[in-house]
């Protein structure tokens, strides 16, 4: 045999086996089954870490959020591989390359390297179906718990490098009452010992889990609930104080809001999907919610409108002392009430520690027909971590009522989103929440002032601005709550005087209501003319409003009216003189 015969011999036997090791990478990958190495690299340059099985304590057992406990050790079962990092602009811009506007948005995230922003979690899911099918592996959002076994990388303090973070990964690590952008490159940081970057802050990343609570069990491969309002994000961000970017900190939103705080990073694992276990608790009904009558009261029965009729005052705020979450016996604000199509009484108010506070959620109480006191309050609404101020409740005079709420991107009412949901069974049961106005900006506090005008449209008031004068707003919906608009929305705030008409209502926590079918009418607090309350009226459903003095005693700090028409067709004004003296 010839020297040619034999290196061609031998370069064919290369081949057959080159081309065998290749077919089995091609069929493991086909298959979705695990590489073996350390640390890869996949197609679009996304380089990710191995994360071995093992166990974790995932909580706080001191400290910390009520929804961090109780601890509870977890098992994770099976290898994984995650994100190095978070999911930067150039790598999902090769997924959806029209996500290039939203770089520079508000000051955030415009370089290639920068985690991607203005994601929301059904974006990011999609990410990973994209992945998935060009690589033919399967990449998925982490669940909350394999985030956490990550994060932590076998610690136990409340960071991975210990109980306090190092300066390194601060950046503006405070609360702010608007955005103020900061650089969000990329592992700029030390990564944790598992090797994985920005755990701590940069920013918050998506889960795949519904947010729900704990369970005291031991748990193997846990997933949230099967459904909710929320799904989790974990990790904190910049802009936020440090205490929220521990490694057992919970945090959460509507899974179709986006905003600068929030991206996601991906998770390769094995073929499956995750799937709720018996060790995840299920959310207990509050008492608001059990036991409510559903058949429909007659409302004949009332006080003679010929006589004068005053009962009360009740109280209505009913906290357990010493609630530290989700209520809170410290401060309960800004009450919205209806009365169901049953005849029951529904409120619901926020509670909080502080008002700017990350903290604060929404509660709710009844007061059942026949009975004269309403009960002790309950959870109704409150995105994790997040500060939902302002709400109000409608019903509509048929079946449905209406509950409106805002939505913060973190702390404070400077940077609200706007959300919706109704319960047509006497609110024992409400839709999801739904957002409609999604922009977290301004004229988006909700005020408990809603009503329907003549021609059917639904009118609800917001505060325009965050501070104690600037007017208010209005949001307009002229389909049955399926889309809103702001007739104010861009313009410039006005200067509140008569005969120079503006875009908005003069006072924040506006009363507004429609003079017969005519035109509207709104009062305020501040901005006051000739040092009386300012009234407001508008000819054209809120684009422009005319302004002058109401003859009314002005109203300040820790005061609001209310201003509604009745059905006979008479205004009801209920607000506060501090010259008015009562006599014995």
């Amino acid at each position: 045999m010839s020297k040619i015969t034999v290196y061609a011999c031998i370069a064919t036997i290369l081949l057959i086996l080159g081309a065998g090791a290749l077919s089995q990478a091609a069929e493991e990958q086909s298959s979705g089954a695990l590489p073996e190495a350390k640390n890869i690299t996949n197609s679009i340059g996304m380089q990710l870490v191995r994360i071995e099985p093992g166990s974790f304590k995932m909580g706080s057992e001191t400290g910390g959020d009520f929804d961090e406990k109780p601890v509870h050790r977890v098992t994770i079962s099976r290898p994984f591989y995650m994100g190095r990092t978070e999911v930067t602009n150039a790598q999902y811009e090769k997924f959806d390359p029209s996500h290039s506007t939203y770089r520079g948005k508000l000051g955030f995230s415009k370089d290639d390297d920068e985690a991607v922003v203005f994601v929301t979690w059904h974006d990011a899911v999609r990410f990973c179906r994209w992945l998935s099918k060009k690589e033919g592996r399967n990449y998925r959002l982490p669940t909350e718990a394999e985030w956490e076994y990550a994060a932590r990388a076998g610690t136990t303090a409340a960071f991975s490098c210990g109980d306090k973070l190092p300066e390194e990964f601060h950046k503006n690590q405070k609360t702010e009452w608007s955005p103020v952008p900061v650089k969000i490159h990329v592992a700029k940081t030390r990564p944790n010992p598992w090797g994985l970057h920005d755990m701590h802050g940069n920013v918050e990343e998506w889960c795949d889990d519904w947010y729900g609570p704990y369970s005291s069990g031991d748990a193997t491969d846990p997933f949230g609930p099967t459904d909710g309002d929320f799904k989790v994000t974990r990790g904190g961000s910049h802009s936020t104080p440090v205490a929220y970017l521990r490694s057992a900190n919970r945090m959460g939103t509507l899974p179709e809001d986006n905003h600068f705080l929030i991206g996601f990073r991906v998770v390769l694992a094995e073929p499956g999907e995750a799937k709720p276990s018996e060790a995840v608790a299920e959310t207990k009904k509050p008492l608001w919610a059990k036991n409510v009558k559903q058949k429909r009261h007659d409302f004949v029965d009332k006080p003679d409108p010929a006589r004068p009729y005053f009962k009360g005052p009740r109280q209505y705020v009913f906290i357990p002392p010493n609630s530290d979450g989700p209520m809170f016996s410290k401060h309960n604000h800004q009450p919205a009430i209806t009365a169901c199509p049953n005849g029951d009484l529904f409120a619901v108010w926020y509670t909080c520690k502080e008002e700017p506070g990350r903290e604060l959620g929404v509660v709710a109480s009844r007061l059942r027909l026949g009975s004269d006191k309403w009960e002790t309050a309950g959870p109704f609404w409150d995105a994790p971590d997040r500060n939902d101020h302002g709400n109000a409740l409608w019903w509509d005079g048929d079946k449905t009522i209406y509950h409106f709420n805002g939505l913060s991107t973190d702390a404070t009412w400077g940077k609200l989103a706007i959300v919706m949901r109704t319960s047509t069974d006497n609110g024992a049961t409400w839709s999801k929440g739904r957002l409609i106005q999604p922009e977290h900006s301004l004229h988006h506090q909700v005020i408990s002032n809603v009503f329907r005008t003549d021609d059917g449209k639904i009118i609800f008031t917001c505060d325009a601005v965050p501070g104690g004068q600037g007017g208010s707003a209005i949001q307009v919906s002229a389909d049955g709550g399926k889309t809103w608009y702001d007739p104010g929305e861009g313009r410039p705030q006005p200067k509140f005087e008569p005969g120079v008409p503006g875009a908005w209502i003069a006072g924040i926590h506006a009363g507004c209501t429609q003079l017969g079918s005519g035109p509207l009418m709104a009062l305020g607090r501040g901005d006051n003319i000739k040092k009386q309350m300012p009234k407001s009226i508008s000819t054209d459903m809120g684009k422009n409003w005319n302004y002058e003095a109401s003859g009314l005693p002005r109203i300040g700090g820790g005061q609001r009216l209310v201003l509604r028409r009745l059905i006979e067709g008479p205004l009801l004004l209920v607000s506060f003189d501090k010259n008015l003296k009562l006599r014995d």
